[in-house]
Formats: structure tokens, C-alpha cells, sequence
């Protein structure tokens, strides 16, 4: 499954990375609606679900995440839903580890 957040906060060393493998972290943008797909083996074998995955936490509630590779990159998000059966564009997506 995948998850659609809308992007709240995020630090300013997103954008100050340049390594060939991170640069997307560059096009983070405050705002922006991001797609994370949860899948094995980030996913737990007795739930099926991801952690930080947003698991009811619709209303507004503020959650956090924090980029792989550089934990400097980090932010805020809110969920805007879930979906069964991921449609994520290329941009924007990422996947829960």
C-alpha cells in the first residue's frame, strides 16, 4: 500500500545535499504532496503496515520523518490518505525503510 503526505516542515540540510545518490533530497519543498509505498521488508510480517506509516493519525496530526543516508534531513508531514493499490507519480515517491 502507499500513503500520500502533504510535506509541512523540513530542515535546511535537504537542500544542501549533493551526494549523486541523495540529490532528490534537494527537491523537497514545503507543501508539495509526497508518496511513500510501504513493502518488504520495511513492512512487518504480523501487521502489514509500516511504521511511521500514519496509522491513525488523519485529523491533521502532525508526524515525522527523517531521510535515509543524511538524518540531518529531516521534517514534518500530514497524512492525506491512504491508498490500496499504489499509483504514485515518479516524482514525489518514496518508500518507507
Amino acid at each position: 500500500y502507499c500513503v500520500e503526505f502533504k510535506t509541512e516542515s523540513l530542515s535546511h540540510h535537504c537542500a544542501l545535499e549533493n551526494r549523486p545518490y541523495a540529490r532528490w533530497m534537494q527537491y523537497l519543498r514545503e507543501g508539495h504532496t509526497v508518496c511513500v509505498a510501504c513493502q518488504p521488508p520495511a513492512m512487518n510480517a504480523d501487521t502489514h503496515r509500516c511504521s511511521g506509516d500514519g496509522h491513525n493519525a488523519d485529523g491533521g496530526k502532525i508526524l515525522y520523518w527523517e531521510a535515509v543516508g543524511n538524518s540531518q534531513c529531516q521534517g514534518t508531514w500530514k497524512k492525506i490518505q491512504q491508498l490500496k493499490h499504489c499509483s504514485c507519480p515518479l516524482v514525489h515517491s518514496f518508500i518507507f525503510t
